[in-house]
């Protein structure tokens, strides 16, 4: 470069250092000042050298994201110094201990947080990434500025990705989309969240993006007459009514059509609601609310509202703290548009999300929203228990959901995501309350524990001391914390099963001339094509591995003349898992409905699903079932056009499944007879009984009983009990 090129690059970066302090959101003191200036300093000389693929100095890059973090997010002057200073530790010759040294704890412990995150390996598979997106989150506990600062590291890289080649572009836009973009929504960053969206979009699908980005164009000046309609209208009234207001309208973002496109099958013309007008006042806190029901009166004098797309999150905010009062109503040219109605203080915590509350609440009074999620976001975390892959879908679950409030009891308002249950609800309350609940009522009437609940409802949760949770609790818990709890206590009841399986397995081997060692539960591990020692105790335990199945592995284990010629030919591999602590799923079979019934399927050639992949089923004119995988490309357009031919399906282990089965008993009538059968088949053999029928005749008397068992073996059990009852003469199964 040319003197004078530096000369120009030099004064520039000047430029954006005094834009930065410009536009800095929070009021900046002296100290803040220094502080950002001596970051300012150590990153330009840290960056001396470098060049970013674009040609440009580096040190535009940390500038920017400072910019972003300052001005668009909000932070404090450490946030902004840690922004500046993001990339320091990972690419120059500065180490931790000189920032700890020059900037202190905090900006050292949030630069390390920013450090750890870029150490993990970039090209990975899905699960590996999920795994990175969870170490990510684990720092969350060391200071959330360190995922803010991140999200505004990433959002300048996508604002600048145009040098790159195209497959990167690819990789980092599907990255975005699947972290990225979730985690800025949750914190409350709700138009860095809409920029990364779209931004992602350009690059994963840029005819498609370039496309509505033209319409929305050449639709401006039709949505501007339609806001100025819309203002002249109301602007009399509330002019009357002495308030100060602005009138704004909201394009809704490209990444939103899109989806919108995509799930109602429409095209671009067809959405009906592609923009929101926005009624932004001036107010006092303690008028807030009045005034925002005076607009909001006022708007329905002019315009019918639709009674059912009122959302009221003054009363009740979002748990990111979101304020607003959102109505839909038939506007001008008979449309229908939603009118969203805040405050200039709500409107400000919309767009900044967590910093605007440090505006408006002082000292030790930290935002509640934010605290309570991270705690359960921690929660989550530190059941690690489940797998990488699964945490980040039932985490985006949660991050994504919309939300409804429901009451306790006593009146007090509890916020879960659409969708939730009861059982989400009890262990919401508490976790010990999830674990012993044994019914619920919704609005005073008893419901099963997988009932939707409404906002508004009032939830009661009946508990009881024998109440255990069991594996039909997964299809019924829908949030994160739920299912991580029940999964974690399904675990230890199937352990403590294992234990006492290997009990009955050294029993009956030894009258089978079997000693248990390490050589025979190897071998046994393979004889039944199972993967881990415990796998093969709980099967033993739960009675899928019976006596006729021991006996035949016996007799050729004991034949040791055969099994030394056969081991001569060829070694029993042992298999790799076989020490593992863990009771694996051999997903070997498909079920569909909710009965869960097997039916004959056909798996389809699109996306090959295998044995444990999420699928569902597809009914098809000529061929039967066909399964498709439930991300498979052409799962939306069949599920959003032949929704009445789509069946629930999912993989599941033949060794866990539940079967009905009807018992017919016969006998002598006598007193306490049906407290005794009940007796036995819930307290003694603990099976759960669907159905119960019992009449008499003449001292005779005649039952029938469905019961639900995993398998032959427990019937056969269960029926050998039942006849020793007195006054029991015939049990059959029909």
């Amino acid at each position: 470069m040319t003197q004078a090129a530096i000369e120009e690059e030099n004064k520039l970066i000047a430029q954006e250092y005094k834009e930065l302090l410009r536009i800095s959101y929070q009021t900046l003191t002296d100290e803040d000042k220094k502080l950002i200036r001596s970051a300012f300093e150590v990153a330009v000389d840290a960056h001396k050298n470098q060049r970013r693929k674009s040609g440009e100095a580096y040190i535009f890059h940390p500038i920017a994201v400072a910019k972003i973090v300052a001005s668009e997010i909000g932070l404090d002057a450490v946030s902004i110094a840690s922004a500046l200073l993001h990339d320091v530790v990972e690419d120059t010759e500065y180490t931790l201990d000189d920032i700890d040294r020059m900037f202190g704890e905090t900006v050292a412990r949030i630069v390390d947080g920013l450090t750890k995150i870029s150490h993990l390996k970039k090209d990975m598979n899905i699960s590996q990434q999920a795994e990175n997106f969870r170490k990510m989150l684990l720092t969350l506990n060391d200071d959330v500025r360190v995922i803010i600062i991140k999200i505004a590291d990433r959002y300048h890289n996508m604002l600048t990705m145009d040098s790159m080649p195209e497959h990167k572009q690819v990789k980092i836009a599907s990255e975005t989309l699947y972290i990225y973009a979730p985690l800025a929504h949750r914190i409350g960053l709700y138009n860095i969240k809409t920029e990364l969206e779209d931004l992602s979009l350009k690059y994963t699908e840029p005819e498609v993006y370039k496309s509505i980005k033209d319409k929305i164009e050449d639709s401006k000046e039709e949505q501007q007459a339609y806001i100025n309609a819309f203002s002249d209208t109301i602007d009399n009234s509330l002019k009357k009514e002495g308030l100060k207001y602005v009138i704004k309208g909201r394009m809704k973002s490209i990444f939103s059509m899109r989806r919108k496109m995509l799930n109602q099958n429409v095209t671009f013309e067809e959405i009906y609601d592609k923009f929101a007008i926005r009624i932004i006042y001036k107010s006092n806190t303690e008028n807030e609310k009045f005034l925002a029901w005076k607009i909001y009166s006022i708007v329905t004098d002019h315009f019918t509202p639709n009674p059912v797309r009122l959302r009221d999150w003054i009363s009740s905010p979002k748990s990111t703290g979101y304020e607003a009062l959102h109505i839909t109503v038939m506007g001008p040219k008979g449309k229908w548009v939603e009118v969203q109605i805040r405050s200039e203080r709500m409107h400000e915590i919309a767009e900044k999300g967590y910093a605007a509350h440090f505006k408006y609440k002082h000292g030790d009074q930290k935002e509640q929203g934010i605290e309570v999620w991270l705690n359960k976001l921690q929660e989550a975390l530190e059941n690690a228990n489940t797998n990488a892959v699964d945490f980040v879908e039932e985490f985006k679950l949660n991050l994504y959901s919309k939300e409804i409030f429901v009451f306790t009891p006593k009146g007090e308002l509890k916020s879960l995501p659409k969708g939730a249950t009861p059982l989400d609800f009890a262990f919401n309350i508490h976790t010990e309350v999830g674990m012993r609940t044994r019914g619920s009522k919704v609005n005073g009437k008893l419901v099963p524990l997988n009932t939707t609940l409404q906002s508004g409802d009032q939830v009661e949760i009946i508990t009881s001391e024998q109440a255990t949770p069991n594996q039909n609790w997964l299809d019924y818990a829908t949030t994160a914390r739920a299912r991580a709890k029940i999964k974690s206590v399904l675990r230890e009841e199937k352990k403590s099963v294992a234990e006492d399986g290997k009990e009955i397995l050294r029993r009956k081997l030894k009258s089978q001339k079997v000693s248990l060692n390490e050589d025979s539960i190897n071998k046994m591990v393979t004889f039944f094509k199972l993967k881990t020692s415990l796998d093969l105790f709980y099967r033993v335990g739960i009675g899928s591995i019976d006596n006729a199945m021991l006996k035949d592995f016996a007799s050729s284990y004991n034949n040791a003349f055969i099994s030394f010629f056969k081991n001569r030919m060829r070694r029993t591999p042992v298999p790799e898992d076989i020490n593992r602590d863990e009771i694996t799923s051999k997903y070997d079979m498909l079920v569909f409905g909710k009965e869960e019934e097997k039916l004959e399927y056909k798996l389809s050639q699109c996306c090959n699903p295998i044995p444990g992949d999420e699928v569902f089923g597809f009914v098809s004119v000529s061929e039967g079932i066909k399964v498709h995988k439930k991300n498979c490309p052409n799962a939306i357009s069949l599920q959003s056009n032949y929704a009445y031919r789509i069946i629930s399906a999912k993989w599941i282990d033949s060794s866990q499944q539940e079967y009905q089965a009807d018992i017919e008993l016969t006998g002598i009538d006598n007193l306490g007879l049906v407290s005794d059968i009940t007796e036995v088949i819930s307290d003694i053999m603990h099976v759960n009984m669907r159905n119960l029928n019992f009449s008499t005749d003449g001292g005779t008397f005649k039952g029938k009983i469905t019961v639900v068992v995993k398998n032959k073996a427990i019937l056969k059990k269960l029926t050998d009990t039942l006849r020793d009852i007195n006054g029991i003469d015939k049990v059959t199964r029909i």
